[in-house]
């Protein structure tokens, strides 16, 4: 079993800051790709960014230049630094990770998130 725990969240004025975290821990043998979607009320899962093992960054425009993914793979955590948050960027924030539990087996697992709302 391998779980995805985030951690960062909260209440920030628009034009502030945060830094979420997720951590994986269980029977993980390798970890690829990791990335952060979000999630506002009453609208479908938006991919905001991910990071490959090489760690190769891609962004969703809407945060480009705002949001930096990073990784730090000997602790299996991956960051989101949020800056110029504003209030659209309001979501439950989900952590996601395609993880080897062995040299031949690949599963996708979530994190259950974290709640970042930015007032106006």
């Amino acid at each position: 079993q391998v779980q995805l725990v985030e951690s960062g969240g909260g209440l920030v004025q628009a034009g502030g800051s945060l830094r979420l975290a997720c951590a994986a821990s269980g029977s993980i043998f390798s970890i690829n790709t990791m990335g952060w979607y979000r999630q506002a009320p009453e609208k479908q899962r938006e991919w905001v960014a991910t990071i490959t093992s090489g760690s190769t960054t891609n962004y969703a425009d809407s945060v480009k230049g705002r949001f930096t993914i990073s990784r730090d793979n000997a602790k299996n955590t991956v960051y989101l630094q949020m800056n110029s948050l504003k209030p659209e960027d309001t979501a439950v924030y989900i952590c996601a990770a395609k993880v080897k539990i062995s040299i031949l087996t690949q599963r996708d697992y979530w994190g259950q998130g974290t709640q970042v709302t930015v007032s106006s």
